[in-house]
């Protein structure tokens, strides 16, 4: 299995607050839906395409839908989150490390993990490495006391 890291950034939240945000993706559904006018056009017009509940996300993709449910058996709280592919045809997870760093901080870091034949790791190894870190500054400007 292959791993893609973000850098460690640091979210102005505390640990506990981070984890029962990120570890509920239904929090982001609202959130969206209340700030949709905010974003871009394209991203707007794929609202529709991603869905979020209690327990995990699925996305409309390609391929079919993708289904990324948390992995309770893999998670801990409140110092990791993963989430795993379900019905993917290529195994996969996305598991977001946290750490305490002060009473007001939280560290993190996001590792995007696939299990990919050798040949795509070539095409696709870039993008991957690209998106595992947006992902990891997303994480660290989500305004998470508001969600």
């Amino acid at each position: 299995m292959q791993t893609y890291k973000s850098e460690k950034t640091t979210i102005p939240c505390n640990i506990h607050t981070v984890w029962d945000k990120l570890s509920n993706p239904a929090i982001f559904k609202a959130h969206i839906e209340q700030n949709a006018s905010r974003l871009p056009e394209e991203a707007r017009a794929n609202l529709d395409k991603v869905l979020f509940d209690e327990e995990g996300i699925s996305i409309e993709s390609p391929m079919g839908q993708l289904r990324l449910a948390i992995d309770r058996e893999q998670s801990e709280e409140p110092k990791r989150i993963v989430f795993s592919a379900a019905d993917s045809p290529i195994k996969f997870n996305l598991a977001i490390d946290l750490q305490s760093h002060d009473e007001y901080t939280t560290e993190s870091v996001t590792a995007l993990q696939l299990d990919l034949p050798i040949f795509l790791r070539a095409m696709v190894g870039n993008q991957l490495e690209a998106g595992a870190k947006k992902f990891g500054e997303l994480l660290a400007v989500l305004p998470y006391e508001n969600l």
